[in-house]
């Protein structure tokens, strides 16, 4: 068995289809025996009374025939059943037994057996009190500080207190405000009682003031007569606990009192005064409570079950144990059965009565031996060499998953307000990308340290940054400050996402990159991708990303030609610019000013669109899950099997949920790769066509419109929007084309079919010769404006702005 399970002394099931609750479990010892040995007593809803005395043989023994110390059927449901001095005369303990509406009190005797079967137990009714109202509830205790008996007092479904001084009726009295019968207890401190109303709020009453108020026998007086005669009934003291409450107790020691309630997500402990002593929120739905005192000095335990079949035991506020239990308990009680101290008695609603204790027995499980063989130690040898070979390879990628980076900011001049936010592409992800720092004096430096990290499943479109530093400048005029802005770009490591691998000799995709110079050596190219001492990867090179793809870069010995190859289009994207980057920057340390790079093969616009037509799916997938949020019908019909249907409604809605949410990310990551194919495709047709500087930023303005995807706007209809207006101004063949029928207004598309023969077509009119400009022939200008880049210096931590 579990540590975390209970550990089953002694359970039995009661009946058939019966139904017990809260008031039904009572556990003294009810026979009077004075051997201190306490009996379960359990009522229920059908009107059996069973008096149990355990004891089992070993522990898990279910119940015996001499178990069961009385079975009888009372005619009518029993509600509570409480064991306490109840009759005048004598302290011996009675047993009370609520019914809806009636009272009686019970003697409990058991005669000396003459046979080996045991002891024979009988009940006789001592009184009974016949009510005039319907019963909830009851507590007792020694009202009026009284010496050695106990009165009843009796809640009704209306609110009446009916109290009884053993076989006599007291008195009643209506508790003022009410509307729903709560759970009740007594205070013996106090000499009140406490009860939760309907309005969520603790209130006690002192016995004095009941017993003193005006009589509520007959609750049709009119409003005069009841200021007029008798005393109002007044609270002691009222708390707010803003739920409902399921049970009430008071616990006593050290001449001190507690009172505590448990509610529907948190349990409390009182004061006897109404403060607060602690309270603790509970975790699961709660279904009974029972707290004690603790061996701890100044402490108390409580015992909680909740809805998910656990009991938990906290000392005060902290849980000190939590155990599994075979069913969901109503009702808990701790007694001593058998010379056994702290029995936990636990009884279901439907009639699952189990005692248990907390703790673990030995585990005598051995395991079992076995079989020797012999060694082979040639293939531990070749096992630990592959073991080494992935230590090996873990080593070296280790540390190019997060980066550590050291942005500086100068300035010549005193600033004020300072602020510095850095931003990276998605699935990049800072650690930290706000940075206040306030006033600077003049010709000083701040100086702060973040990490780039892959937060994501697939590798980033782009691996530049962008830090921002805004800050004021006060002037005579102006002490305040007028705000200014600075702007610096960096780029991250290629080392950040990818780690090298062996190179692959077959791929799906292929890119062949021609230049005008010699080849490069790929060590001199990528010396933190290559290994110095491999004379093989001077003409090929393999890398990896994070994500699992694998590229492979080739240099041809003769030619002047350099070919990148993938699985993915996509994956080309980043290797393809990172290799015209480096080579760009090795001529332009040998001061080769006329080193170009060309493009001759076609662009693979067919794989493209694969790409297209993905995004655009998810996209339509986006659209067609809908969840229904409001159901307005004010006088709906009955329903049968509601709940069936609920529940039914419950679950589609989570797989819903579920699925749109799993549709999100795979759209977020099909963005990415289509954002990645589409740099490739501008770089391949800017290098293909000898495209100038700004006819490329057009380009990426008309294919790139968007940071990212949105429902309201989409990529589809934007760069379709764009490109039709190229193809009508500067890449038309004729002044009817010129003629600009676009809406003001974007929608998504039925299909991709008309962005991709735009697409195909702008490739063609470029390739006949057509070039790329904002002016049209009806002299309609348009400007772009440029942000002035600040002065970008390479530090040896990190970049740093210059003001």
């Amino acid at each position: 068995m579990s540590l975390f399970k209970a550990r089953d002394w002694w359970s039995t099931a009661l009946g058939e289809k019966e139904e017990f609750d809260q008031g039904c479990l009572c556990v003294a010892d009810i026979d009077n025996s004075g051997s201190g040995q306490a009996k379960i007593t359990v009522g229920s809803y059908m009107g059996y009374l069973r008096i149990f005395n355990p004891h089992p043989v070993k522990p898990g023994d279910g119940m015996q025939a001499e178990d069961l110390l009385l079975e009888v059927q009372l005619r009518d449901p029993i509600l509570q059943v409480e064991v306490g001095k109840f009759v005048s005369g004598t302290e011996l303990l009675h047993l009370a037994v609520l019914h809806c509406r009636k009272l009686c009190v019970y003697a409990v005797s058991g005669t000396l057996g003459n046979v080996e079967h045991g002891n024979q137990y009988q009940i006789k009714l001592m009184y009974e009190h016949n009510l005039q109202r319907t019963a909830c509830n009851m507590t007792y205790g020694p009202f009026g500080g009284v010496k050695g008996r106990d009165l009843i007092c009796i809640q009704s479904m209306d609110g009446m207190l009916m109290l009884f001084e053993q076989e006599s009726y007291a008195f009643g009295r209506f508790l003022p405000g009410f509307l729903l019968p709560g759970p009740l207890t007594y205070s013996s401190r106090t000499d009140s009682f406490i009860t939760v109303s309907s309005c969520q709020q603790v209130e006690s009453y002192k016995y004095q003031v009941l017993a003193f108020a005006t009589d509520a026998d007959e609750r049709q007086e009119t409003e005069q007569q009841k200021l007029s005669s008798g005393k109002r009934l007044v609270m002691d003291w009222v708390l707010n606990i803003g739920e409902q409450a399921l049970d009430i107790c008071v616990v006593s020691f050290n001449q001190t009192s507690s009172v505590f309630v448990l509610g529907e997500r948190n349990f409390f402990c009182l004061k006897d005064n109404g403060q607060i002593r602690f309270m603790k929120k509970l975790d699961c739905s709660p279904s009974c409570f029972l707290p004690y005192c603790s061996v701890s000095e100044g402490t108390i335990n409580t015992l909680v079950g909740n809805h998910n079949g656990m009991l938990h035991v906290y000392q005060d506020v902290t849980l000190k144990w939590a155990t599994q239990l075979p069913h969901i308990p109503v009702a808990v009680k701790v007694g001593n059965l058998q010379d056994l101290k702290g029995v936990i008695v636990t009884l279901s609603d439907s009639g699952h009565l189990q005692c248990s204790y907390l703790g673990t027995d030995p585990s005598l499980f051995q395991a079992p031996k076995v079989e020797s063989r012999e060694i082979n130690y040639e293939e531990l040898d070749r096992e630990m060499k592959e073991l080494q070979k992935i230590i090996k390879e873990s080593t070296k990628t280790q540390g190019t998953s997060i980066l550590h980076i050291v942005i500086t900011l100068q300035s010549r001049l005193a600033v004020q307000k300072t602020k510095l936010s850095i931003c990276v592409q998605p699935p990049l992800a800072l650690t930290h990308d706000q940075f206040i720092f306030g006033d600077i004096e003049s010709c000083r430096s701040k100086a702060v340290a973040l990490s780039v990290f892959l937060k994501g499943n697939c590798p980033p479109a782009e691996l530049e940054g962008n830090a921002v530093a805004s800050y004021s400048m006060p002037t005579d005029l102006n002490p305040e400050g007028i705000p200014r802005v600075a702007q610096c770009k960096f780029r991250l490591p290629l080392r950040l996402i990818c780690f090298p691998a062996q190179p692959s000799k077959t791929a799906n995709h292929k890119l062949t990159i021609d230049t005008n110079k010699s080849p490069v050596s790929l060590v001199n190219l990528f010396p933190d991708f290559a290994d110095q001492s491999n004379e093989d990867q001077v003409n090929v090179l393999g890398f990896q990303f994070l994500t699992g793809s694998r590229i492979t870069l080739l240099a041809s010995k003769t030619s002047q030609r350099y070919r990148i190859q993938s699985e993915q289009l996509e994956d080309l994207w980043l290797i393809t610019k990172e290799l015209t980057f480096r080579l760009e920057e090795h001529f332009k340390k040998q001061n080769s000013k006329d080193f170009t790079c060309t493009f001759s093969g076609s662009v693979p616009l067919q794989e493209y669109f694969k790409l297209i037509d993905r995004h655009f799916e998810l996209r339509l997938n986006l659209l067609k899950r809908r969840l229904l949020t409001r159901f307005k019908d004010k006088t709906p019909a009955p329903l049968q099997h509601l709940d069936t249907l609920l529940e039914g409604t419950y679950r589609q809605i989570i797989a819903l949920a579920d699925a749109a949410e799993e549709n999100q990310a795979n759209m977020f990551q099909a963005f990415t790769k289509l954002k990645s194919a589409t740099q490739l495709v501008i770089m391949l047709i800017s290098l293909w066509q000898k495209l100038s500087t700004d006819q490329v930023t057009i380009l990426e303005a008309t294919f790139l419109p968007l940071m990212q995807d949105t429902q309201e706007l989409g990529w589809e209809e934007s760069v379709d929007a764009a490109i039709s207006h190229l193809l009508r101004t500067c890449l038309s063949k004729s002044s009817k084309e010129q003629v600009l029928t676009l809406t003001s207004q974007l929608s998504i598309p039925k299909d991709t079919s008309r962005l991709k023969k735009h697409i195909t077509l702008l490739c063609d009119r470029l390739a006949k010769g057509g070039r790329l400009c904002l002016s049209t022939d009806t002299n309609i200008q348009q400007t772009m404006v440029m942000p002035v880049n600040p002065v970008i210096s390479p530090g040896r931590t990190g970049w740093q702005v210059l003001n």
